[in-house]
């Protein structure tokens, strides 16, 4: 099987929330299409080991943020990269609860779908939850982030319990002009070329000229973690 033909799918980048009796967490997720239109339904898949899971299977409810390309990548590695259950990801972000009580997260969203849950079907190490949409609504203005922009703009990488997670693929070795390192701690990888401009590194700063108080954008691990990419 050629798995490059599942690489051609197209994704965006939300944030996914639930709670129940005063306990909320949320998480990035790519995997999310709107179902029917009559009625409006959406279908989100979630790894049933994150924490999010465990609250949409007891709550029965979920919000789904719509991000934008504005969003840093310190922001996407705290609701992607760290599990609600050693960090409250919500406590510093501007949220308001909706018409379920599930905390909407308005930082860097474009607009928010909120749903109860419908049904589900057991995918393996994923849960594809299907939501009648019950409210939604447009809360910022900007272009939503896709999966390709996250990945080849930002650099970014899927962790492991992503839906669109390919062992083979972040095994595998790329072509590089410049030393690139790699976070051992998520897998970001900095790039030269590319720098991080969300935190001040320009474009064609060497790794070694990166000041020692940087840190992943992803994971806030110290730049200490970070290991010269193989291959």
């Amino acid at each position: 099987m050629n798995r490059a033909a599942l690489h051609q799918i197209s994704y965006g980048v939300y944030i996914v929330t639930s709670g129940k009796d005063g306990k909320f967490n949320g998480q990035i997720a790519n995997s999310i299409m709107q179902a029917t239109s009559k009625p409006a339904t959406l279908a989100i898949c979630i790894n049933k080991e994150n924490f999010t899971h465990e609250l949409i299977r007891s709550s029965r409810k979920f919000v789904v943020s719509i991000l934008s390309e504005a969003a840093p990548m310190t922001f996407i590695g705290l609701f992607g990269f760290k599990s609600g259950r050693d960090v409250d990801k919500l406590k510093d972000v501007r949220s308001r609860p909706g018409v379920t009580g599930v905390p909407i997260v308005l930082d860097y969203a474009l607009g928010f779908i909120e749903a109860g849950v419908e049904g589900e079907i057991d995918c393996g190490t994923h849960t594809l939850f299907v939501g009648k949409v019950v409210e939604a609504d447009v809360t910022g203005e900007g272009t939503p982030m896709t999966y390709a922009y996250y990945q080849n703009v930002k650099g970014g990488k899927s962790p492991k319990t992503a839906p669109t997670f390919d062992q083979d693929a972040a095994a595998k070795p790329k072509a590089r002009t410049a030393a690139r390192y790699v976070c051992s701690v998520c897998g970001y990888v900095y790039d030269p070329e590319k720098g991080d401009p969300d935190s001040g590194i320009a474009p064609g700063t060497r790794f070694e000229d990166i000041p020692d108080s940087w840190v992943c954008p992803v994971c806030g691990a110290e730049k200490s973690m970070f290991e010269l990419e193989k291959g």
